[in-house]
């Protein structure tokens, strides 16, 4: 299996390469060359976590590591979930159902990408005796997640950027209060897209990024989508061979649901993906207008989707431009540069065939949220919540099985859900754990180079 970039660039990677690199020299994200078939799980895999998520990764990695060496990595990094299941469904009314994703070390879906992406760096960086500066932003659980997966890894460095006075204060703290030397959280100035806009800005700097062996672990990172569509496979083993759930996604940055994308590609029979958004409702106004055009970050209850600019949709765009790194180039500079760009209706149909997508606000999240507690007694979290929303929106138009998924678990924002419902969820003994330490974190500007000056102060204290 080899990798293109999607601006084109002309060598292909391998997934070692994909891996630790993180985007594609020329700015643009990995995507595989061509599509692996998987149209279902087998009954064995189906029946154990690590199993099916070693079954759906292997085609991706061409051999390194192997399969059975693959196994053994996703085993170690699911074996402290605290559900047996790991990834569990719940069924929560006529047809619908909940996908637990909250059951690993931070109470959140990125637990599932994190904890198999840090183990397969580590592993990727002893083979090629080296050393890597990982840089991230995080519009709350990836930081935590990445934080949690990284610290005191050998060889590795993590420099993870977050928006000042925009998280939960469960969220920080899961950021901040480690204590391991290779663990930096910044604050930045400004919103989540702020954050990844330095990102961004520093990957594109060539000398800067092979001067500190630069990776990325947001959902850019091919790795993190792939480990995500599993979930996809083991919930539709679940419903019966037979099935066709459509799946409703909260989304922010757009690579959860293009995992579910993925599969879909591999050739698992999901009904629709449904794009679930808040106030910051770039997708769902970019499906219905067929323009892209980020505005002012609103902050919500539900910051982790408090995002403008989706980095995964250049993916989509890709993809549904029959692969035109041109088309790509051309989309990514006018946003870029006109703040914009109009999706062509020969691209925005199909689009409109496979997904639908809506904005729940505050107060219909809250709605949804305190309904499913009167009927249920089940508390979840706000971004949960909007997925909730959305989900009974496009069952009213069109029924069938639905699968949400439960991003976070309620206990990381305890005052939307008490606003909500009245009642705050208890905090599990593995989340109080790792929010006691004192917190660490610097405050910078919303600046590249303040981040950059950073980065090479740590680097040379480290290496003094």
């Amino acid at each position: 299996m080899m990798y293109v970039s999607t601006r084109g660039a002309k060598a292909s990677a391998d997934f070692e390469e994909v891996l630790l690199a993180g985007l594609g020299p020329d700015g643009g994200l990995y995507m595989p060359a061509s599509w692996p078939r998987l149209p279902s799980l087998p009954a064995s895999p189906a029946a154990h976590y690590a199993a099916a998520a070693a079954h759906v990764m292997t085609p991706y990695t061409g051999g390194n590591p192997s399969h059975a060496d693959l196994f053994a990595i996703v085993s170690e990094a699911y074996a402290g979930f605290s559900h047996p299941e790991t990834a569990t469904l719940r069924e929560i009314g006529p047809d619908l159902f909940l996908l637990e994703l909250f059951h690993g070390p931070t109470l959140a879906f990125k637990d599932f990408a994190m904890q198999v992406l840090s183990r397969l760096m580590e592993r990727a960086l002893k083979r090629r005796g080296r050393r890597t500066t990982i840089l991230g932003a995080t519009s709350g659980d990836t930081g935590a997640a990445a934080v949690e997966a990284f610290r005191g890894r050998e060889d590795i460095e993590l420099f993870i950027l977050f928006p000042h006075g925009r998280i939960s204060d469960v969220q920080r703290r899961q950021m901040t209060a480690a204590q391991e030397d290779n663990i930096h959280a910044i604050a930045i100035e400004g919103a989540f897209d702020d954050a990844q806009a330095i990102v961004k800005a520093l990957f594109g700097d060539a000398d800067f990024r092979t001067r500190h062996a630069l990776s990325a672990i947001n959902s850019i990172n091919w790795a993190r989508i792939i480990a995500q569509a599993v979930y996809y496979y083991t919930a539709h083993a679940k419903l019966g061979p037979d099935a066709r759930p459509s799946f409703t996604v909260p989304t922010g940055n757009f690579g959860d649901i293009f995992a579910g994308f993925a599969a879909s590609k591999m050739g698992l029979p999901l009904g629709r993906l449904v794009i679930a958004t808040n106030e910051n409702d770039i997708l769902a106004r970019a499906l219905e207008t067929g323009r892209y055009e980020p505005r002012e970050v609103t902050p919500t209850d539900s910051p982790s989707m408090d995002i403008q600019v989706s980095s995964n949709f250049e993916r989509l765009l890709f993809e549904e431009s029959g692969r035109d790194s041109s088309f790509v180039i051309e989309a990514m500079a006018k946003l870029r540069d006109k703040g914009a760009f109009e999706i062509p209706p020969s691209m925005l149909a199909p689009m409109r065939e496979r997904f639908s997508a809506y904005r729940a606000g505050r107060d219909e999240a809250a709605s949804a949220m305190r309904r499913l507690y009167q009927d249920t007694g089940m508390l979840v979290d706000p971004h949960t919540a909007v997925g909730l929303a959305a989900a009974q929106r496009e069952q009213e138009l069109r029924p069938g099985p639905m699968v949400v998924l439960g991003t976070a678990h309620p206990a990381k924002f305890p005052e939307a859900v008490k606003r909500a419902t009245g009642r705050t969820a208890d905090i599990p003994d593995r989340l109080k754990a790792r929010l006691c330490g004192e917190e660490r974190f610097e405050l910078l500007p919303n600046s590249a180079k303040a981040v950059a000056d950073t980065i090479e102060a740590h680097a040379a204290a480290g290496h003094s």
